[in-house]
C-alpha cells in the first residue's frame, strides 16, 4: 500500500483554514449568545413588570418599596414583595447576561435597578418627604414611563442596589454607567464608553423594549431627563 503524509506546507494550509474559519464564526456564536441572554432577560422583566402591576392592583394602586424607603427591614423591598405574585422569583431578578449575578442571587441582589423617579418619594432640604409616583394611577403615559433597568456591573451584589439615582444623570454618562448597564447585551467585550450593544427596559405598561446604549447617550448627551416619566404632553415631544 502506498501511503502519503501530508507536507509541512499541506498542514500549515490546512491549520491556516480552520483559523480563518474560526475567526468567522466566533463572532456569529457571540452575537447568537448575546441575543439568547437579550430574549431571556426580557423574558424576567415582562414577569416583573406584571408582578409589579398585580402587587399595584391589590394594594390601591401603590408599588411596593425600595430598600431605599424600607430602613433596615429589606426583606419589605420589593425583591422579596413580589415573591407572592410570581413563580420563581429569585430566578427571574436575575439577568442571564450579568456576570455577577450568582454572587447578587446569595446577597439577595438583583440584576434589575427600579427606577428612583418613581419609587423613591422626594425629599425637602429639611428632610421632610414630598410628594411621591409610586401609585401606577400617577402616571399619566405607562408606556412611555420606565419601571426598571439592568443594573450596572459597578454595583455591588448587596440587597441595597435595588434601585437607581437617576436624578444624577443629567448630561452624565459617567453617573448613568454607575448605575445601569445600558450595553448589558452585546457581542464581546463592552467599550470604554459602553455604547455599543444595548439594554432591555421595562415600562409601565408592562412592555420591555429593547435600547441601543448609542441612542441612550444620545439623549443624555442632549440633556433628556431620560428616566424621568413624562406628565405632559409636552414631555413626551421633547424626548
Amino acid at each position: 500500500m502506498n501511503l502519503r503524509a501530508f507536507t509541512l506546507i499541506e498542514l500549515l494550509v490546512v491549520i491556516a483554514i480552520i483559523a480563518i474559519l474560526a475567526g468567522l464564526l466566533f463572532p456569529v456564536v457571540g452575537r447568537v449568545r448575546a441575543r439568547g441572554n437579550e430574549t431571556a432577560c426580557a423574558a424576567n422583566m415582562r414577569q416583573i413588570g406584571a408582578a409589579l402591576l398585580l402587587y399595584a392592583n391589590e394594594h390601591d394602586g401603590d408599588f411596593p418599596q425600595t430598600s431605599h424607603t424600607t430602613g433596615v427591614k429589606f426583606d419589605r423591598a420589593w425583591i422579596f414583595a413580589l415573591k407572592p405574585y410570581v413563580e420563581n422569583c429569585d430566578k427571574i431578578r436575575i439577568s442571564p447576561a450579568d456576570p455577577h449575578g450568582e454572587a447578587r442571587l446569595k446577597a439577595n441582589g438583583t440584576s434589575y435597578v427600579l427606577n428612583s423617579y418613581i419609587f423613591i418619594p422626594e425629599i425637602g432640604p429639611f428632610g421632610e418627604v414630598g410628594a411621591s409616583l409610586a401609585n401606577v394611577r400617577r402616571l399619566p403615559f405607562p408606556a412611555h414611563t420606565m419601571l426598571a433597568f439592568n443594573v450596572s456591573d459597578q454595583q455591588g451584589a448587596s440587597v441595597v442596589n435595588d434601585h437607581t439615582h437617576g436624578e444624577r444623570w443629567a448630561g452624565n454618562w459617567t453617573r448613568v454607567c454607575a448605575d445601569i448597564q445600558p450595553d448589558r447585551h452585546r457581542a464581546g467585550s463592552p467599550k470604554a464608553d459602553h455604547t455599543e450593544g444595548a439594554a432591555n427596559y421595562l415600562f409601565a405598561d408592562g412592555h420591555v423594549q429593547a435600547i441601543a446604549a448609542a441612542e441612550v447617550k444620545r439623549q443624555i448627551d442632549r440633556g433628556v431627563t431620560f428616566s424621568k416619566p413624562p406628565m405632559e404632553p409636552g414631555d413626551l415631544a421633547a424626548r
